[in-house]
C-alpha cells in the first residue's frame, strides 16, 4: 500500500437503514462485514477478498419487513465509498474485465470507471432465494452500486447450475474487474485516462449520505 492509500468512509442514515462503510482500494482483502443478511455478508466478503479491497461495513435495517432496503442501501454506500476512494482517477487503467469460476458456474464482468453510471446485468438464477437474500436483489444491489460509484458495469452469467455458485462467481468477477480497472498504470504518468480530461466537480449526492472530510461528486469525472 502506498503512502497515501486510496480510501474513504461513507455513512448513510434514513428511517429505514443505517449503513457505514470504510473501503481501502489498495488493500489486501481484509474484511469485516455485518449486514444482518448472512448471504449478503458472504458475497461482500468474496467481492472484497478477490478484489483485494479492505472493507469494513456495518448495516442495520428494517429486516423485519424484508431485505430490500438494507441490500439497496449497502449497494449505494459501497458504491459511493468506491467513488470517493478512487478520487480523480488519475493514472488508473480505467477499463478492465475479469472471469471468475465457482465450480460449474462462470461469470464475466467488464467495467469502465468512466464517471458515468450504466449497467447491463444478465444474471439468471434458478430459485427465488439464497438464504435470506432474494436473488432478485443481486442485480438491484449492483445497479445501486454502479449508480453511486458512477461506473459502467456489464456482467454475464455464462454457466452454472447452483445458485450459490452463480452468485459467488458474479461477486468475485466484479471484484476482480474493479480492482484491475482501479490499478495505477505507470505508462499514464498520473494523467486522467480520458480524451476529454477532468470534468468539473460540485457538491451533491443522495440524501442521507455523508462523506466526512471529502468532496461529494455529482458529475462525471471524465469521458
Amino acid at each position: 500500500m502506498g503512502v497515501n492509500p486510496r480510501q474513504a468512509t461513507v455513512d448513510r442514515e434514513t428511517r429505514e437503514t443505517r449503513v457505514t462503510a470504510g473501503l481501502v482500494i489498495d488493500g489486501r482483502g481484509e474484511v469485516r462485514v455485518s449486514t444482518g443478511i448472512g448471504m449478503l455478508d458472504h458475497l461482500l466478503s468474496a467481492w472484497a477478498r478477490h478484489g483485494l479491497f479492505d472493507l469494513e461495513l456495518r448495516a442495520e435495517g428494517d429486516l423485519h419487513i424484508d431485505p430490500h432496503h438494507t441490500t439497496e442501501d449497502v449497494g449505494l454506500v459501497l458504491g459511493r465509498a468506491f467513488r470517493e476512494a478512487l478520487g480523480d482517477g488519475a493514472g488508473i487503467r480505467r477499463i478492465a474485465e475479469a472471469y471468475a469460476p465457482m465450480d460449474e458456474a462462470l461469470a464475466l464482468a467488464v467495467v469502465d470507471l468512466s464517471g458515468r453510471p450504466y449497467w447491463d446485468l444478465r444474471l439468471e438464477f434458478a430459485g427465488p432465494m439464497l438464504g435470506e437474500l432474494p436473488v432478485a436483489l443481486i442485480g438491484h444491489f449492483w445497479r445501486s452500486f454502479a449508480t453511486e460509484a458512477r461506473v459502467t458495469l456489464h456482467c454475464r452469467l455464462l454457466a452454472g447450475e447452483d445458485d450459490h455458485h452463480r452468485a459467488e462467481a458474479v461477486f468475485k468477477a466484479i471484484g476482480r474487474a474493479l480492482s484491475r480497472a482501479a490499478e495505477i498504470d505507470p505508462r499514464r504518468a498520473g494523467e486522467i485516462p480520458s480524451t476529454k480530461g477532468q470534468a468539473a466537480l460540485r457538491p451533491g449526492g443522495l440524501r442521507g449520505i455523508r462523506t466526512p472530510n471529502q468532496p461529494v461528486m455529482s458529475r462525471p469525472l471524465y469521458r
